[in-house]
């Protein structure tokens, strides 16, 4: 596949984002070229921390296999108070949900690596690095892609523009889009070092007022520092002097200038860009959103922006759904990504506080908090990150249970072949519509919808009774399948390929929900996709 001529998307920016953007396209059979005006991936320290919503975005893409080798499964993060005494171990919800540890520490440069290695064996994928993009010309039916590579100038053609080029983002700024937040002049040196001797799998923030410090062991004897600098220790604008992470890794370790794999200062920013969608061209990551590092959620946002956004491209580009869905993308994203900025603000501001008076309130208020059962609860799985819920958008608030809601992937048994598998290997890359505990009876009036959807079928046997059914069956073996459906027992769950419930109702109800979920498609007219979009 040349780089010339068309593709369905053109990804700017071959980033962790970028890269796992196109590896989903790539997994619906979308046609990607991916431009980075980089000669190679980046070495340089940045993300850390993957969760199991990113990983479970790459056995999405079926590439997880290859991701797993760089990632150390984690146990989550620990918090000590100011006199470097344990306060309490966030180890996030519940265990394995959905089908990876909650919180791991992996290399960026790493997983770039591995992620250009998966992408460069995709027939439909091309990767052009030392290509730099200049300009945009949006058209009714596509968008005309201006770069420069070392040959000269080329335009692309693409149904869409995927931005993924990080907080400088030339797709962002050469249409014109501003960012809405603050920067901080908070300045931090970060340094990845070698044979180092903590063997921790998880996360160490240290809330010492006169040095707050964060340390993330990684595997083979990796490990990520993390100081507040003060004074005139250090700008971004400067590399780190030797001497300096000396001293401050001295109260951890001794170390010499070849165990530094790489250091730098830097500060960071809290904005959100102010529109993602230009036409047809979106923003993704840091493109549409920059962050504090504190609660390890800047890539992991980026990721989560991809799976958002990929299968709902697919799924215009297929004919599945009309242009119109596209525009649910910053509406489901922005209040989930702003809050998660604005608690990621919140964390620094509290556990890395250089105020000795707010750091002891904080110690004080964490102990109290810790003797109650909902307070511990609150802190150790984590409850104080926002949680992903979808409102607006493709989904059906109106429903019968909980819509808008990421549903798990337990274990389960698949009477289709008598095996035993995740439940996302049942369903299936697309939509899914499962029947709670229904009848074969019920499913005539949902044809409309799985056949404009191209839905999986099943149903679903979660208690210990087996449902009559000649349907494909998917049995509880654990409990955990009867934990996600619980709440929609006698009903139809309609599944995004996303894995977010879009609808339930019950089969009396099939009909007037046929005709809601059928105004995403293209059998409506555009004004009505609109109307539908706006109001669930």
């Amino acid at each position: 596949m040349t780089l010339s001529g068309s593709f369905d998307v053109v990804v700017c920016g071959a980033g962790p984002v970028g890269l796992t953007a196109a590896a989903l396209l790539a997994a619906r059979g979308v046609t990607v070229a991916v431009l980075e005006q980089h000669s190679g991936t980046s070495d340089e320290p940045k993300a850390i921390s993957i969760d199991d919503e990113a990983l479970r975005g790459f056995q999405q893409a079926g590439i997880v296999d290859r991701v797993l080798p760089v990632v150390l499964p984690g146990t989550g993060t620990r918090y000590y108070d100011r006199h470097g005494q344990e306060l309490f171990h966030a180890r996030g919800p519940e265990s394995l949900r959905l089908g990876y540890p909650f919180k791991n520490p992996f290399a960026q440069p790493d997983l770039e690596r591995v992620l250009v290695g998966a992408l460069v064996g995709m027939p439909t994928v091309r990767l052009a690095f030392d290509t730099r993009v200049v300009g945009f010309g949006q058209r009714p039916e596509h968008v005309d892609v201006h770069a420069v590579t070392q040959d000269g100038e080329i335009t692309i053609e693409a149904a869409y523009v995927l931005g993924c080029d990080g907080g400088r983002s030339a797709t962002r700024l050469l249409q014109g889009v501003d960012l809405t937040g603050r920067s901080y002049d908070d300045a931090w040196l970060v340094v990845d070092t070698l044979d180092d001797a903590h063997t921790e799998r998880f996360a160490m923030h240290h809330g010492d007022p006169d040095r707050p410090h964060v340390i993330v062991p990684g595997r083979d004897g990796r490990c990520r520092y993390e100081f507040r600098l003060f004074g005139d220790e250090g700008t971004p604008q400067e590399p780190p002097p030797f001497s300096l992470i000396e001293k401050l890794v001295s109260r951890y370790r001794t170390i010499t200038p070849a165990q530094v794999e790489r250091a730098v200062n830097y500060c960071f920013n809290a904005v959100v860009a102010d529109e993602w969608m230009i036409g047809r061209s979106f923003l993704l990551g840091d493109a549409a959103h920059m962050m504090p590092p504190f609660a390890g959620q800047g890539l992991n946002s980026g990721v989560r922006d991809a799976i958002n956004l990929t299968w709902k491209i697919a799924d215009v580009l297929a004919g599945r759904l009309a242009p119109a869905a596209l525009s649910s993308y910053q509406r489901e994203r922005l209040p989930h990504a702003l809050a998660t900025v604005r608690m990621s603000e919140r964390l620094g501001r509290w556990v890395m506080t250089t105020k000795p008076g707010l750091a002891r309130a904080r110690d004080e208020a964490v102990t109290r908090a810790l003797a109650t059962p909902a307070g511990r609860a609150y802190l150790e799985e984590m409850r104080y990150r926002p949680p992903q819920c979808y409102t607006d958008g493709l989904v059906i608030p109106e429903s019968c249970g909980p819509t808008g809601v990421v549903v798990g992937q337990p274990w389960v048994f698949d009477t289709a072949d008598h095996r035993f598998r995740r439940l996302d290997d049942v369903l299936g890359p697309g939509w899914a519509l499962v029947g709670v505990e229904l009848g074969d009876s019920s499913w005539a009036e949902t044809e409309p919808v799985t056949a404009a959807l191209a839905a999986t079928t099943v149903e679903i046997g979660q208690n210990e009774y087996l449902p009559r059914t000649t349907r494909r069956l998917v049995l509880d073996i654990d409990g955990g399948l009867g934990r996600e459906f619980s709440a929609y027992r006698g009903s139809f769950v309609l599944l995004r390929p996303d894995h977010v419930v879009a609808a339930c109702w019950r089969p009396a109800d099939s009909a007037a929900f046929a005709d809601r979920v059928l105004a995403w498609t293209p059998r409506t007219t555009t004004a009505s996709s609109e109307g539908a979009l706006t109001h669930g």
